[in-house]
């Protein structure tokens, strides 16, 4: 499925409401076809991930037209087939940690095959870090994979 990419501009203003209901600092993040990756920093004092995804994903899920086939759990639920039911959460032990992840977040558009050049994927946060300077437009070009 391509619900992400298809309806960014969706996504973008569901993390916007988010944001504006509850306050986070965006630091890295990359949208694929199917699932999303993201890192961002809380307000000292607030460790609220969910209710913050609870915002991005009712808002973004309200934008779509109905239709896509649903389970009777979900039917008995009210709930949509667009999302998977929890998110894997990760906390961040220190700037290495922050920076590995980043790395990661920017990298799978290459390592799940969608393009060769991560600066190729247009949903990424990636393009934002080369205009501070913090990464060069061909990081990652000699890497396979991704790091590790």
């Amino acid at each position: 499925r391509t619900l992400l990419v298809d309806h960014f501009d969706a996504l973008r203003e569901s993390f916007q409401v988010a944001h504006a209901a509850r306050p986070f600092a965006l630091l890295a993040w990359t949208i694929l076809p199917d699932h999303l990756h993201c890192a961002w920093r809380l307000p000292e004092g607030d460790d609220d991930n969910g209710t913050r995804w609870r915002h991005i994903k009712s808002h973004f899920s309200r934008t779509l037209p109905s239709g896509e086939r649903l389970s009777q759990r979900r039917r008995e639920k009210s709930e949509r087939g667009i999302w998977q039911r929890r998110y894997w959460e990760q906390w961040i032990r220190d700037e290495d940690h922050l920076c590995r992840c980043i790395d990661y977040i920017h990298i799978n558009p290459q390592k799940h095959g969608h393009v060769a050049r991560i600066a190729d994927w247009p949903h990424s946060s990636f393009h934002r870090h080369v205009r501070m300077g913090r990464l060069s437009v061909d990081w990652a070009c000699d890497i396979g994979t991704g790091p590790s």
